[in-house]
């Protein structure tokens, strides 16, 4: 079954936009929202030595944008009706920019922390604002482009994972310029939205359409399970992006082999995004979602149990079923709303209370770690995570919805 045409808000406007320059602007942003965060895991050695850090609070380098990429994602729409969808998405661009490059240079632990929320800040704009712009230019594809968007996010997150130490060499203050680096992605990514800006303003001499309010779907039982799926589902991904590195130094693998299982797992979620994205063509996304879950709780089994027998086996089941969850999980507010305003309202929602469920992985992995002396109660409790995932993928069938 073909994915129905769903009502959006100002059809001439998505016509404005020529739908290679659309894909393009989507892939580019998309590319320039993972290395920021990614580049810290593989880094994260170098950093906590270099500030003396211990794991719980290293953990804050990746639990700190996840935050803010769930609070900033509230007020997020808001601005957008406010100063204009493009004009914001291009201020975040910016953001994110020069929030990655000054971290580079962060002389002392509250400079390293602030720029680190810069990058969460421009992440959690950018991001909740996609969601809206592939609604209204591609209303029958959903998931597939939505597929193209986890993909492209995935490829930022290969590159990241396996270049980052790499780029920092044996340098001790290497870490720098291997993290500040990635801040150049954002030069593409800001060209191309400036075009489609440039575009919607040239049709329209603005850059957004100004509707009425949407509430937020807090009674909405339907929007609530969304939300916990995908805050657990990213609560697994960070989890890992901070500590596979770390996991597998005190395993006994060498740098190169520990920084090699991480890129594993960034290529297996690099082939897991398009992937869901293509074979679930139904609303009702719940097998899929299902199957993806599965993936996952028997690479974190694996992991938890015998981790030495098979790491890159291990690391690409839980990499693959968390990119399909995380393809779907992303295309489920869509599914349940009708026009873009509600889907901008859907996606800060989800983005907002499921980001901060995903913040609280790395810092309990960490936490545990400090207080158990490994990380083998850490990876067991990320089992019992999973399987919560895998339950509470039988609520997600999607609402009855009005189409034209």
């Amino acid at each position: 079954m073909e994915e129905p045409v769903n009502k959006v808000a100002s059809p001439s406007k998505s016509a404005v936009i020529p739908a290679g320059l659309a894909i393009t602007a989507i892939i580019f942003v998309a590319i320039d929202l993972r290395p920021g965060l990614v580049s810290i895991g593989p880094a994260l050695p170098s950093i906590r030595e270099a500030f003396r850090l211990s794991h719980g609070t290293a953990a804050l380098l990746t639990s700190i944008p996840d935050v803010l990429m769930g609070l900033l994602a509230l007020p997020t729409p808001w601005l957008a009706r406010r100063f204009g969808r493009d004009r914001v998405m291009l201020l975040a661009l910016l953001l994110l920019l020069a929030s990655i490059g000054l971290r580079a240079f962060a002389q002392t632990v509250p400079s390293l922390m602030i720029s680190t929320a810069g990058v969460g800040a421009g992440i959690a704009i950018a991001g909740t604002l996609i969601g809206g712009f592939i609604k209204a230019q591609f209303p029958t594809r959903l998931a597939l482009v939505m597929g193209v968007y986890a993909t492209a996010l995935a490829v930022g997150s290969v590159a990241a994972a396996a270049l980052t130490n790499p780029l920092a060499g044996n340098r001790p203050d290497g870490w720098r310029f291997a993290t500040g680096i990635w801040s150049l992605l954002g030069v593409g990514a800001i060209l191309f939205w400036s075009m489609v800006k440039v575009r919607t303003a040239g049709r329209n001499g603005a850059t957004t359409a100004v509707a009425n309010d949407v509430p937020l779907p807090l009674n909405k039982g339907i929007a609530w399970a969304i939300t916990i799926f995908f805050g657990v589902n990213n609560l697994l991904f960070y989890a890992f992006l901070a500590w596979t590195v770390t996991i597998y130094r005190e395993l006994g693998y060498s740098d190169v082999k520990a920084d090699l299982i991480l890129a594993t797992f960034a290529v297996a979620s690099l082939l897991g995004n398009p992937v869901f994205g293509i074979l679930s063509r139904s609303r009702d996304r719940r097998g899929w979602l299902a199957g993806a879950s599965i993936l996952c709780c028997i690479g974190l089994a694996g992991l938890a149990l015998a981790p030495l027998s098979a790491p890159y086996l291990w690391v690409s089941l839980i990499a693959f079923g968390q990119a399909g969850g995380f393809t779907l999980g992303m295309t489920l507010p869509l599914d349940n709303t009708d026009t873009v305003q509600e889907t901008d309202v859907w996606n800060a929602f989800t983005l907002t209370f499921g980001y901060l469920i995903a913040a609280t992985g790395p810092i309990l992995v960490g936490i545990l770690r400090d207080r158990t002396g490994s990380f083998r109660v850490p990876t067991l409790s990320l089992v019992g995570v999973g399987v919560f995932m895998l339950l509470l993928t039988a609520v997600l069938r999607p609402r009855m919805q009005s189409h034209t």
